[in-house]
């Protein structure tokens, strides 16, 4: 049970779709476009029924089987929006907005969720529903738990849910997956430092904010280091360190300092917390300062169901020859949310030798379309067989 055929046929027709989508990308929840180049295709296509709004600008199509015997339904979601990043790829479909590009593959992501759903509004080979869902603002916004808010889950009677990511690095067209925590949860921080401001040849007349924020800045390196059980895993990163002064001869009054903490567990992700904000109180205070902490929830952990990561394993196995063990992988992924309400699993499709995602350089290769959309059509058809 190889790639299928017909994707082979569909190949040039949805890498149009694909590069369509590339230039003109759009941001978070403003995927207007996007989302009605999906429901046109999803009505053209002959979906029972075509569903705009869900989650602000999500799109749920939905395809009936020849048959309807055990009441299955299958939900197969991809991501439909853009990074605010200049594109440097030099490509004659490059973005023509400047500062967004699809630079994490989420044009593919759609385009390969499109041709899978063209195929089975054909064939139509399954018994129960398959439910094609077109997620906006992955990238930080929350688009999958407000798609679920919007009662994704209870209107459709969804059952099972299936995602999927390209992976640069990973040769083209295969596979690569783990059960359990995959995707790690993402929270983020700012820590705002007040002292005295004075006169930088009179440091003993100032609290000196920019000493104290640096000390901070050491002291959190220790939650990992010296709090996390070193077989745990957890990164915290300060990626934003700014004072209120840009003069040579100036103590700032204020620094403000951002940065993001990962974790692949929820007792450490509880403890990171915990430590950030008393590390960064009690160090300021050390020095005579204020330390004000605002953490943010982001993203919880991803979590991959036993029983469907098999499932999908095998799928793939059958699709393209193998399926790796993936790694644990710190970046976020909202599709977290979606297997909190219904056991599914999330799979890697190879994307070849190409820059990483998030980066000016990166691109989709559309040889990889045919794997990833026959992946999604033998999700459907060998998790619901014909009667």
């Amino acid at each position: 049970m190889p790639v299928k055929n017909r994707f082979a046929e569909l190949l040039p027709e949805i890498t149009v779709w694909r590069r369509d989508l590339h230039e003109n990308p759009e941001l978070l929840f403003d995927t207007h476009r996007t989302a009605g180049v999906v429901a046109d295709k999803l009505r053209e296509f002959g979906c029972d029924e075509v569903v705009t709004g869900i989650g602000r600008t999500g799109v749920v199509g939905v395809i009936h089987g020849k048959t309807n015997t055990g009441g299955k339904v299958i939900g197969l979601r991809a991501d439909m929006d853009a990074l605010p990043i200049f594109e440097a790829t030099g490509l004659d479909y490059a973005s023509k907005t400047p500062g967004k590009m699809h630079a994490c593959g989420h044009d593919g992501h759609t385009a390969m969720l499109l041709g899978a759903a063209k195929y089975l509004a054909e064939t139509r080979n399954f018994d129960g529903t398959c439910v094609v869902i077109f997620q906006p603002a992955e990238e930080g916004g929350g688009g999958g738990r407000e798609m679920c808010e919007d009662g994704l889950m209870d209107r459709w009677n969804i059952t099972e849910v299936y995602g999927m990511h390209n992976w640069p690095g990973q040769p083209v067209g295969s596979f690569a997956i783990r059960p359990g925590a995959f995707f790690a949860a993402t929270d983020q921080f700012e820590i705002a430092v007040e002292g005295v401001g004075g006169h930088a040849a009179k440091p003993h007349e100032t609290i000196d904010t920019t000493v104290v924020a640096s000390h901070i800045v050491l002291a959190l390196q220790t939650i990992a280091s010296r709090n996390v059980d070193p077989t745990m895993q957890v990164v915290v990163s300060v990626t934003s360190f700014e004072t209120e002064s840009k003069a040579f001869n100036v103590i700032p009054q204020h620094v403000q300092i951002k940065g993001t903490v990962r974790t692949m567990d929820k007792a450490v992700r509880e403890l990171a917390e915990k430590r950030l904000i008393k590390i960064a109180e009690a160090t300021a205070d050390a020095f005579g300062a204020v330390a004000r902490v605002t953490y943010m929830h982001g993203y919880p952990v991803m979590v991959n169901h036993e029983e469907q990561t098999e499932f999908a394993a095998d799928v793939a196995r059958k699709v393209s020859g193998g399926c790796a063990d993936a790694p644990l992988v710190m970046g976020g992924e909202d599709f977290a949310y979606m297997l909190e309400e219904r056991p599914g699993a999330y799979i890697l499709v190879g994307n070849g030798d190409t820059a990483m995602v998030h980066h000016p350089k990166y691109n989709f290769d559309d040889n990889a379309i045919p794997a990833g959309c026959s992946w999604w059509a033998e999700i459907v058809e060998q998790r619901m067989p014909a009667a």
